[in-house]
């Protein structure tokens, strides 16, 4: 049920915004999404989890399945690009997150705070605690950086 309701308003939020400048082009990429008021402390935290193997492997059965990523940032972390050239959705993609400029500019507090809080104006979802623990959301973030290796 709640899978299909964050799938629901991920879909919906991405026809509603269509057209809308804050999701198009490079300076929607680095526009911070953590509020202005706590951007400082956000920035401060860092993923306490080292980036082996191991890790980074959990963040991917994560991303695949329980935190259910790939439903709009697809399984190649590219943001449903194939979906959306099929014609399937229409609208702003979901963050492609083997974007090298972005994965520069966001540290991995902002991305952390994010989990936690959702992304105001997007489709991206509250998942902390919800859907994953702190300990896994981190996992996910460790993933989610090895996309780096993959982006322009």
């Amino acid at each position: 049920m709640r899978l299909s309701l964050l799938f629901t308003a991920c879909v919906a939020a991405s026809l509603s915004s269509w057209g809308n400048p804050v999701f198009g082009g490079d300076e929607a990429v680095l526009k911070p999404r953590v509020p202005i008021d706590q951007i400082a402390e956000a920035r401060a935290w860092t993923n306490p989890l080292p980036a082996t193997e191991e890790t980074i492997e959990k963040g991917k059965k994560l991303f695949h399945g329980k935190a259910f990523c790939i439903t709009c940032h697809g399984k190649d972390g590219k943001g449903l690009g194939a979906d959306i050239e099929s014609g399937i959705l229409k609208g702003p993609l979901p963050r492609n997150f083997t974007d090298k400029d972005w994965q520069a500019a966001r540290t991995d507090g902002e991305l952390f705070w994010i989990l936690k809080n959702g992304s105001k104006g997007t489709a991206m979802a509250s998942f902390i605690p919800l859907i994953l623990t702190e300990e896994e959301a981190w996992q996910v973030l460790r993933y989610v950086r090895s996309f780096a290796t993959e982006g322009k």
